[in-house]
């Protein structure tokens, strides 16, 4: 028999995430809250979240804390709808202290809660090549691997707390963006001394680090690529955010992080928000009068 799926947010990241479960096989119901015309084979749509989970495994990918709460919340949402027994699979970036509460709630209502937040650009997540890392019990994660393997090139599963997987994720989110700020300043220096920014990327990713972050990053902000955006600004400035809420719940100091989150917070005001995350090098070179 078909194994049902429920799957809500159909975004960019969260259509090419259905679309490669319903190519494994999974009958997938999906709901997004901007209703979507046109999905791709294999997908239903849904009137509701709560009709999404009552196949029994739901998988949320949603903006933020609030829009999460939102669609498990009210007598339509996934709380209601998701089967005593029942698998949420949450693969948003949202706070630590949301995916605390979350596996409390579920679990208040005998239904299993696994963190799962996912590292990896749209273009990853239509390729099946997404990193998940997984928080949560045993048991949870083995019954959601099939599901996970059919999305991914890898998983990690920390089995201590389904939180712990939300830390992983922020934390990796901060070293993401502790590299487009180094390459910021580095490139506006450069350009201060006549060196053009894909010239210094070529040395760099060649002599010192060979990361394909670097590589990534490093051209779509040498060739001043934002948009259309894989990862928008104003999504960014909120996972720093949240990195910091969570620093400071854990008295942990991150100056870095702070500083990073002001010149995105500098982006976002000087309208910059929708565009690709990678134009926080853009803010540092405007900070450095560099002329376009």
């Amino acid at each position: 028999m078909t194994q049902t799926i429920g799957f809500i947010g159909l975004g960019g990241m969260g259509l090419p995430m259905a679309a490669n479960l319903a190519k494994a096989g999974f009958a997938v119901r999906g709901y997004n809250r901007t209703p979507k015309s046109g999905l791709p084979a294999g997908l239903t749509a849904v009137a509701s979240p709560a009709e999404a989970a009552a196949g029994g495994m739901v998988l949320t990918m949603v903006a933020d804390d609030a829009a999460l709460r939102a669609v498990c919340d009210g007598p339509q949402g996934l709380f209601a709808g998701l089967p005593e027994g029942g698998l949420h699979l949450s693969m948003s970036t949202i706070s630590p202290a949301a995916s605390q509460a979350l596996a409390a709630a579920h679990a208040g209502r005998g239904q299993g809660y696994l963190a799962a937040p996912v590292f990896g650009r749209p273009e990853a997540a239509a390729a099946a090549r997404l990193w998940i890392v997984a928080g949560g019990p045993d048991d949870a994660f083995e019954r959601a691997k099939p599901v996970l393997q059919a999305m991914s090139q890898g998983q990690f599963h920390i089995s201590r707390t389904a939180e712990s997987a939300n830390v992983v994720k922020l934390g990796g989110n901060f070293l993401i963006a502790a590299v487009l700020e180094a390459l910021g300043e580095v490139y506006a220096l450069g350009r201060k001394a006549g060196l053009a920014p894909a010239e210094l990327l070529a040395i760099y990713n060649t002599a010192l680090f060979k990361s394909p972050i670097y590589e990534n990053y490093g051209k779509l902000a040498a060739e001043q690529r934002f948009t259309p955006p894989g990862f928008r600004l104003r999504l960014g400035l909120k996972d720093l955010r949240l990195l910091l809420q969570a620093a400071e719940a854990a008295e942990a100091p991150m100056p870095l992080a702070s500083l990073i989150h002001d010149h995105m917070l500098s982006g976002v005001a000087r309208g910059m928000g929708e565009l690709d995350w990678a134009a926080l090098i853009q803010v540092i070179a405007d900070n450095a009068g560099c002329q376009n």
